[in-house]
């Protein structure tokens, strides 16, 4: 089975699954260096539907929203390693800030956040009720983020640009 499609492959396979009763579950994120938050996230993220869709930022996304020294690792080998995770489906890369389009045009049934975002109101609220399909939250592994993972590894190396 593909799991690495575009967009508009993505919203072929989703009108197919929608057809067949099936509830399509998305998320998004950088997943730089994948860690136990990542995976245990995507894992309850899986748990609310049939089919996993992660809307994985592109390089240039990332640098957008990380700044100029992220991503560490590749978009291309980031997908090839969230793909090979046995909860994910579907992986697409996108180039926006936001997956927001891309909900859009796919029209995932329930779309996933982090509870770090709960009580916030964020752009993904607006897009899953314009088109019927709604945002949940799941828990958050405390402690665990790419970011912490590289501030350590330039602390074990001095401080020197990595």
């Amino acid at each position: 089975m593909k799991k690495l499609l575009k967009i508009d492959e993505l919203v072929a396979m989703s009108n197919q699954l929608h057809s067949q009763g099936k509830k399509i579950v998305a998320t998004s994120g950088c997943f730089d260096i994948l860690h136990t938050g990542h995976v245990t996230y995507l894992a309850e993220a899986k748990s609310k539907g049939d089919v996993l869709a992660v809307m994985l930022n592109s390089d240039s996304s990332v640098r957008k929203l990380k700044g100029r020294e992220r991503p560490i690792v590749n978009e291309n080998e980031r997908a090839t390693v969230i793909s090979a995770l046995g909860c994910v489906d579907y992986v697409c890369i996108f180039d926006e800030e936001t997956p927001c389009g891309c909900y859009e045009k796919f029209k995932p049934d329930i779309i996933i956040k982090g509870g770090d975002y709960k009580g916030k109101h964020i752009p993904e609220i607006d897009v899953a009720a314009n088109y019927g399909g709604k945002v949940e939250y799941v828990s958050m592994v405390n402690g665990c983020s790419s970011t912490n993972i590289i501030e350590k590894i330039k602390k074990l190396v001095g401080g020197q640009r990595i």
